[in-house]
């Protein structure tokens, strides 16, 4: 509980992957990745339950081993045709039948393994400080920066912007990418606007190092070299 607002927190982890096979439970440093995302959510002291939304016997066995106890698996339906939101909203709904209400709900990616527990506590108090109904986790582009993105057409390449190709990238507006990480919202907000992105969401600016989604072999790959 935070400033008298009872916390649930949702790890939502499907059994399926297309790009890395068994992604949630795969080896991460020694455990399988989910534990990384359930060991953090229990530890938090503002939390005051976790729960994974998952349609996998298995790994709701799995975060028993981590002391995280979920009645029920979910729904089928919302592995192949919705989104993650979707599934959240839905074990949202299954918890509130097992238990007293909740007040806010974070949804807590299990791909996004580095995130730390003092980041997490910081990500919960600018929400609160922020007044605002929810709140998206976003990193600063780096390296990588949007501005200079090119499409390519058959046998031609074209810049998305030919007034920033040449630019450097010091002089160029800095642009931010969403992470799954850390997504905050008020339960009533979730519910009527269906999604955390709500009209005037707020923002919380993580490291890339901690933001970082794992989706492809190559992420797990640079997930490992910069976990700490």
């Amino acid at each position: 509980m935070f400033k008298g607002k009872k916390i649930l927190a949702i790890i939502p982890a499907r059994s399926g992957s297309k790009r890395i096979k068994n992604k949630n439970i795969i080896k991460f440093k020694g455990e399988p990745m989910i534990a990384k995302t359930l060991k953090i959510a229990k530890k938090c002291s503002f939390i005051d339950k976790v729960i994974i939304s998952t349609d996998s016997k298995k790994i709701l066995n799995l975060s028993k081993k981590y002391g995280v106890q979920t009645p029920f698996l979910r729904k089928l339906a919302f592995d192949d045709k919705s989104s993650v939101q979707d599934a959240t909203i839905a074990a949202l709904k299954q918890a509130e039948s097992y238990y007293t209400n909740f007040d806010i709900v974070i949804q807590l990616m299990p791909n996004c393994p580095n995130r730390k527990l003092k980041t997490l506590n910081s990500s919960i108090k600018h929400f609160f400080k922020s007044k605002k109904k929810s709140q998206i986790s976003f990193f600063e582009y780096g390296f990588a920066n949007p501005w200079w993105a090119h499409k390519i057409k058959g046998k031609n390449i074209k810049p998305i912007s030919r007034k920033n190709i040449f630019a450097r990238s010091q002089d160029l507006e800095k642009l931010y990418c969403p992470t799954g990480s850390i997504w905050i919202s008020y339960v009533d907000s979730l519910k009527k606007h269906k999604t955390f992105y709500s009209p005037n969401f707020g923002y919380f600016l993580m490291n890339f190092d901690e933001a970082i989604d794992i989706d492809t072999y190559e992420d797990l790959a640079l997930a490992k070299k910069i976990f700490f």
